[in-house]
């Protein structure tokens, strides 16, 4: 059995946002008016995505269309630039964190043979690099920005506009970032291994993956306010129930769970005149940088469920937190999917893989600050 430790760090946010919502009830006790802090319409299209994205990648879709990708690369930039690009594209729809848990396995099986451990860190870091970047482009591509949209209220192709010079300008970086990988080409061994069609990944049957396309249509009507989203969850649901009741398990309970305490904490806070005048002061007029600041430390989500409570300024709320998801390892949660999965397949590259981290996330992340400044400066 797990020790009471080891299940505290896996669900250190969730126990820690449990942990502040029960305090804050200390001041506004349960009532009523409790329910009027929980935006349901979040919790259940995430939920959606949740289960049809996990339904689709067991499906083998992702690793099918990789799988034949890899097949027609030479160099191992060109493995390398698949792997990394996958994620950005991939993760505007499926969300950062499932995009990582698709392709930086196939990082794993395929770098050793044509790269060292050094090199594999680098591959790594641009996957996690470009799975928080192109997250950020879309609502669906990342819990916060699906919060923050229904929360605000928000216009899709206005939240499209804002974001676009941020990915267009991620997808160069990512470009460039590439040419620190040599061009060697990949052993004709292993282009002859990966051509054996029984190691490529089996597809499930026809009917369910137009099952899976539908649910995933109807999520995304909902996200763009065409569908209400009780039907789409109700659709998930009893299809869900009917035909793969398994894939209820790929819905992150503890990240809906988190969403709930954060709700009720940030709802009862905004009962308190003292907090709310200091923090709205605070946040007056910095709701970048506060965004920023407090995604470095509580990761990018709690950040905008937090702050969200205390500001109308919608989008520089949203391209804090999007673009605050660099930094730290903790800026995203995301992040510690791709570090857990390399550090135990290279245990003796821990250290190096933080240092080449944080160097790059720190780059990154000082070049979209100079960009969103600028476009503050030009009023875009």
């Amino acid at each position: 059995m797990k020790s009471v430790v080891s299940v505290f760090k896996e669900n250190l946010v969730l126990v820690l946002a449990v942990v502040a919502a029960s305090v804050s009830m200390l001041a506004v006790p349960p009532s009523a008016s409790y329910a009027g802090y929980i935006n349901v319409p979040v919790l259940a299209i995430l939920f959606c995505l949740m289960v049809v994205i996990g339904g689709l990648r067991e499906s083998g879709v992702f690793a099918a269309v990789l799988a034949r990708l890899l097949l027609r690369l030479g160099t191992m930039r060109q493995l390398a630039a698949v792997l990394v690009f996958a994620c950005f594209f991939v993760s505007m729809w499926v969300t950062n964190d499932v995009a990582l848990l698709t392709f930086v396995p196939f990082s794993l099986m395929a770098l050793p043979k044509v790269a060292s451990e050094k090199q594999m860190a680098l591959v790594i870091v641009l996957q996690t690099l470009a799975a928080n970047l192109g997250s950020m482009c879309t609502p669906v591509g990342n819990p916060q920005n699906l919060y923050l949209y229904f929360y605000y209220a928000m216009d899709l192709s206005s939240f499209l506009l804002l974001l676009l010079p941020y990915t267009l300008v991620s997808f160069l970086l990512l470009a460039l970032s590439l040419f620190r990988l040599p061009g060697t080409p990949i052993p004709i061994s292993v282009r002859l291994a990966a051509r054996r069609t029984r190691n490529l990944p089996v597809l499930a049957p026809s009917r369910q993956l137009w099952i899976l396309g539908g649910m995933f249509f109807l999520s995304l009507l909902a996200v763009a306010h065409v569908l209400d989203y009780r039907l789409a969850l109700a659709f998930v649901v009893v299809i869900t129930a009917l035909t793969r009741p398994q894939y209820f398990r790929y819905a992150d309970y503890r990240l809906l769970g988190t969403f709930v305490a954060f709700f009720i904490l940030v709802g009862n806070l905004s009962q308190l005149s003292g907090f709310r005048d200091l923090l709205t002061g605070y946040l007056d007029g910095h709701e970048f940088l506060m965004a920023l600041l407090a995604s470095q430390v509580i990761s990018n989500v709690p950040a905008a469920v937090l702050l969200s409570g205390f500001t109308d300024d919608a989008a520089a709320l949203l391209l804090g937190t999007d673009i605050g998801g660099l930094g730290t390892l903790v800026a995203s949660m995301a992040s510690l999917i791709s570090y857990g999965m390399y550090v135990r397949a290279c245990p003796r590259q821990q250290a190096g893989y933080l240092k080449l981290f944080t160097q790059l996330n720190l780059a990154y992340l000082l070049v979209l600050v100079l960009i969103a400044w600028l476009c503050h400066q030009l009023g875009v």
